[in-house]
């Protein structure tokens, strides 16, 4: 999911001081000194690839969106299918304008208790939160309760290794979860809320706790032999392998669902019904199909192609890389972009001006490296 770099008077998160012990580089982005590296970019994206690492993702914005009706009241600011959603369940989904553009993508989970009032849990990127707080505000019926919880931590541990270090600590509290599903538990004195989800491609987890444990948390799974922290560079390049859009990058309001490859975050009632923002325009690409697409391009060399670069198809501009870096996984560089549809289909040839050079570009399938997300099959 997403977030922009600001240079501007950065907020720290909780766990700044335990960061720098750990030797983190730290940097500005998405409003906050955040680590970048550890250890270095390669090795910590190796290490999360092969066995677990911590992230800290607590810049992004934690919400509680409740109330009788608040499963209708978000169905009119995203396509999701939320009236669906289970408790327990999550789904990714898409804040959108009155055009259909993207405003922020963003996870949504059940969290409704039994008997209780229908509650949901949004978890929204850092670099738009107070934007995306003041559209809920704005359009959210009185009726609804809208709750930034502020005072929360956000960690996540992904990795092959990440369920054996995590049952290891918590033992059987966390239950049994399969990708996208959620509950929460307690650790000693600290209430934790738990999913199976990230935004690497491996199976992993994120936690949600009070930011005055973070610290306590953090230093307990990083005792595990398993788990090392690993920075906002590889942060970046694995999701980058796992083609996942980053917000600010690949996603903007000049974005729709349908080029950027989102459209199955657009419910099958939702596509039969309407009602969300920007419906009558999306459902419209759905049926003719859009002028560009996002697609994949591996590139040959080590040279990476970055966010800007253009994309040509002989003399012919077709298009503008918006992610792009070198895949340690694959050892060769990757990007994404989006380029003319009919310049779109898997295997086409292209090439990407990078430093004055025309760079050979191959239209690939994405996940670059595929998901390992688990869905109860092992």
């Amino acid at each position: 999911m997403s977030e922009s770099e600001d240079h501007t008077d950065p907020a720290k998160l909780p766990l700044d001081a335990w960061h720098r012990a750990q030797g983190a580089r730290m940097v500005p982005f998405a409003g906050y000194e955040m680590p970048i590296q550890y250890e270095g970019i390669v090795a910590e994206h190796e290490w999360t690839r092969s066995h677990a690492g911590l992230f800290d993702v607590s810049h992004m914005g934690q919400l509680l969106v409740s109330g009788e009706g608040a499963a209708d009241a978000l169905e009119a600011l995203l396509p999701g299918d939320i009236a669906a959603l289970k408790p327990g369940r999550l789904r990714y989904s898409l804040l959108l304008d009155a055009n259909g553009g993207i405003l922020d993508d963003l996870m949504v989970t059940n969290v409704t208790a039994e008997g209780g009032e229908p509650t949901y849990y949004l978890v929204v990127n850092g670099a738009t939160k107070w934007d995306d707080i003041a559209h809920l505000r704005e359009h959210l019926p009185d009726e609804i309760t809208l709750t930034h919880l502020e005072d929360q931590a956000l960690l996540a541990v992904q990795g092959p290794e990440a369920e054996t270090a995590l049952r290891r600590v918590f033992r059987d509290a966390m239950g049994d979860l399969k990708f996208m599903q959620g509950t929460r538990f307690s650790f000693g004195d600290i209430d934790i809320g738990i999913s199976r989800s990230g935004y690497t491609g491996e199976d992993g987890f994120e936690l949600s706790l009070p930011a005055e444990h973070a610290e306590t948390l953090a230093g307990r799974l990083c005792a595990e032999i398993e788990i090392k922290p690993i920075g906002l560079g590889a942060r970046d390049s694995l999701r980058l392998e796992a083609g996942l859009p980053l917000y600010g990058h690949d996603l903007s309001p000049e974005t729709d669902p349908v080029s950027a490859g989102l459209a199955f975050a657009i419910g099958k009632r939702r596509r039969a019904e309407g009602g969300f923002p920007g419906a009558e325009r999306v459902l419209r690409l759905l049926e003719d199909g859009t002028d560009r697409l996002r697609v994949g391009l591996a590139l040959e060399g080590r040279l990476p192609a970055r966010e800007g670069a253009r994309v040509f198809a002989g003399e012919t501009p077709v298009g503008e890389v918006t992610s792009g870096g070198f895949s340690p996984t694959l050892g060769h560089p990757v990007a994404m972009a989006y380029v003319a549809r009919e310049r779109a289909a898997q295997g086409a040839e292209l090439e990407i001006e990078v430093r004055g050079k025309r760079l050979p570009a191959r239209v690939t399938a994405m996940p670059f490296v595929p998901h390992k997300y688990y869905r109860g099959d092992k």
